[in-house]
């Protein structure tokens, strides 16, 4: 077995030689690139049975790799950020991982890759997967968040979802920007509370900040391809990273 590994943190790369090790109990040959330019070299000369790959690299995002190459091997991408996952969901990719992941994690991956291999119906399964997953993501349902239990010191306050302007990570927790432009803490990670808001509602314009559509005021064009958001009672403006602003768009045309 042969597998390419797309990792541009040497630590994270090295996590992941240690998963396959824990996992595997027959010697696996792999190959290692950290940026795009690597990566497309070695998938130029080789051929493998399956590819991890982080989404930032050195040089560029993984998806300009992948749609610059026919790449056939199956992904199973590795990141700390759920931003990119209808990307890679329209990719080969077959699973995502989000960083910190544990070893549990990276064994339901790999148990999935094989599954899917060992049936030798990948390319039909995959196809039904990316479907189901797209309508599950994209379909407004009664699952999203509807509200959030805010801790005062005097007491237990209940705050909407909808009349959440702004989400702004602050370590463990976030601060959160109502409509009328009062702060308040939720003890939860950013990450998390991505998950549970609605994705037609809800963007996450960057790693720290996520804004409510029915709050955004103004937009502006900025450097280095980014965007510049005026936020109802909000004074500062916050901003899109470059690596999100065409999805950024997209997302406020539907």
């Amino acid at each position: 077995m042969k597998i390419l590994i797309l990792e541009d943190e040497i630590p994270a790369y090295q996590k992941l030689t240690k998963c396959l090790d824990t996992f595997f109990d027959i010697k696996i040959s792999q190959d290692w690139a950290r940026s795009i330019t690597d990566g497309k070299k070695l998938l130029v000369e080789n051929s493998y049975d399956f590819i991890l790959s982080d989404i930032q690299l050195l040089d560029g995002l993984s998806f300009d790799l992948f749609n610059s190459i026919d790449v056939k091997a199956p992904i199973i991408f590795c990141s700390a950020h759920d931003d990119y996952l209808f990307q890679a969901f329209n990719t080969n990719g077959i699973a995502y991982i989000l960083k910190p992941y544990s070893q549990n994690d990276f064994d339901k991956a790999i148990l999935k890759y094989q599954a899917l291999f060992k049936k030798g119906n990948y390319n039909t399964l995959n196809n039904h997967t990316i479907d189901a997953l797209k309508s599950a993501l994209q379909e407004e349902n009664n699952n999203y968040k509807k509200r959030f239990v805010i801790k005062k010191a005097t007491g237990i306050q209940l705050l909407n979802a909808i009349d959440i302007a702004l989400i702004t990570a602050s370590g463990d927790f976030c601060l959160v920007n109502d409509k009328d432009g009062k702060r308040h803490s939720i003890s939860q990670n950013l990450g998390s509370i991505h998950q549970q808001l609605n994705p037609k509602k809800f963007f996450k314009i960057n790693r720290s900040e996520i804004v409510n559509i029915d709050f955004i005021e103004n937009i502006e064009s900025h450097f280095k391809n980014r965007l510049l958001i005026s936020i109802k009672n909000h004074k500062e403006k916050v901003m899109t990273s470059s690596s999100t602003t065409s999805d950024f768009r997209k997302w406020l045309e539907n």
